[in-house]
């Protein structure tokens, strides 16, 4: 069964619990590590935006 961007998202932040049938694999955790970094600087990235458009 294919998972949501959403419900992806909510593993990746350790909001929701993995699925215990899914395989582990050390590439899988890194590749879900790199997009945990990446999501990070995403959302830090537009509340900086944010301040700085409200700033003005």
């Amino acid at each position: 069964m294919k998972e949501s961007i959403w419900q992806q998202i909510l593993t990746y932040f350790y909001i929701r619990k993995r699925d215990p049938n899914a395989p582990k694999n050390i590439n899988i955790k890194f590749m879900h590590g790199m997009n945990r970094i990446s999501l990070f600087m995403f959302l830090i990235a537009v509340i900086v935006m944010i301040v700085r458009l409200f700033r003005r």
